[in-house]
């Protein structure tokens, strides 16, 4: 089985004010487990990272552990710890980390660089090489949507209803190189993509590629971009099944070289706008008959089209009862309107921090 791991970023909070604070640099540092917490573009964020995982129950069990631990380094620094996909209230201007790197990118980018305190999850799949990695991204991205809406966990930002599920996959969009990207066909292809748009100035290096998809810079995988950060852990560990078994599957079809349609890029925009806009509670874009479909026919087509790969895995149960789940209870941004149906936003965070915290 192809391992996989789980980047977050997730949002320090007023644990008082559900505001942003600027304490990861104390955060970080007062942190004293053995999970992997990082800095992220805003003193207002921080970011994790699991190992590599071939079995779901150990990548939900160290998920769960440095969650645990990333709470108490955002408490050991006065804080609340949220896994949302935007903030739901700000303290105010954003505190940009002091790194030369990420100085420079606020300085490029002006006012996208400025309001881009986003939290997303990443999904780390193992290829086999550069070719197979190309070969799942040119087949991967018309599904990439449906993953978005799964996950959508980010309806409210900066005191405001956005409307959409999911505002993080559309604030974000504003960065160049970021959203859904045409077939390479090959990874010379690829890269010469990536140099050019460097060479551009539409990104400073690698890092600032953001594509839906890409090939990870220093790790032997494809990383899945597309996904809000979830609150609930379940759903997290759910998008990575479903990730792994879309990889799993499109490499198998790459393989044998079985023929497929290309997608117009403005397709897969539209099909994303979708997924953001509502996530899983009204009609999705259908990857199969390219028609807008309910989403829980559009839902039973993608497990339809992994089967294999998660009967292989021994996913098959974990995904049906975590898509069951969320044709019940909703998405994570179901889950905020309900709390905040009123207007209080404090107490949306307020209930985020406690449902990010696994001992809460």
């Amino acid at each position: 089985m192809r391992k996989i791991g789980i980047e977050e970023e997730m949002l320090l909070v007023d644990p008082a004010t559900g505001r942003t604070t600027a304490v990861s640099e104390r955060a970080v540092r007062r942190h004293d487990g053995d999970a992997e917490i990082e800095h992220e573009l805003f003193l207002e964020q921080i970011e994790t990272m699991t190992e590599p995982h071939a079995l779901l129950a150990d990548l939900a069990a160290n998920l769960e552990e440095v969650r645990r631990q990333s709470v108490a380094a955002a408490r050991s620094a006065g804080a609340s710890l949220i896994a949302s996909g935007t903030p739901p209230l700000l303290s105010g201007e954003l505190s940009v980390t002091p790194k030369p790197r990420y100085e420079r990118m606020i300085e490029e980018a002006g006012e996208i660089g400025r309001y881009a305190v986003v939290c997303g999850m990443h999904v780390h799949v193992d290829v086999d090489g550069d070719d197979e990695a190309v070969g799942v991204m040119d087949r991967i991205q018309p599904w990439l949507p449906i993953i978005l809406a799964i996950s959508a966990n980010s309806p409210y930002s900066d005191g405001r209803e956005t409307e959409y599920a999911s505002w993080r996959s559309r604030s974000w969009t504003a960065w160049p190189t970021a959203g859904p990207v045409e077939p390479f066909g090959d990874p010379a292809t690829y890269h010469r993509a990536v140099s050019e748009l460097i060479a551009s100035g539409a990104a400073l290096d690698e890092g600032m590629i953001y594509f839906d998809a890409r090939i990870a810079r220093s790790l032997p995988t494809i990383e899945v971009r597309v996904a809000d950060v979830c609150t609930d852990l379940r759903d997290g560990v759910l998008v990575a099944a479903l990730v792994r078994a879309l990889v799993e599957t499109e490499a198998r079809a790459w393989a044998e070289d079985r023929p497929t349609d290309p997608w117009r890029v403005e397709l897969l925009r539209g099909a994303r706008w979708q997924a953001a806009r509502h996530g899983t509670a009204e009609r999705l874009f259908d990857p199969g008959t390219r028609q807008l479909l309910p989403a829980g026919d559009v839902l039973a087509n993608l497990v339809s089209h992994v089967a294999e790969a998660l009967a292989d895995a021994g996913d098959t149960d974990l995904v049906h009862e975590g898509l069951e789940r969320i044709a019940q209870s909703g998405t994570g941004a179901d889950h905020q309107r309900r709390i905040g149906v009123d207007g209080d936003l404090v107490a949306v965070v307020a209930d985020l921090a406690l449902r990010t915290d696994p001992d809460a």
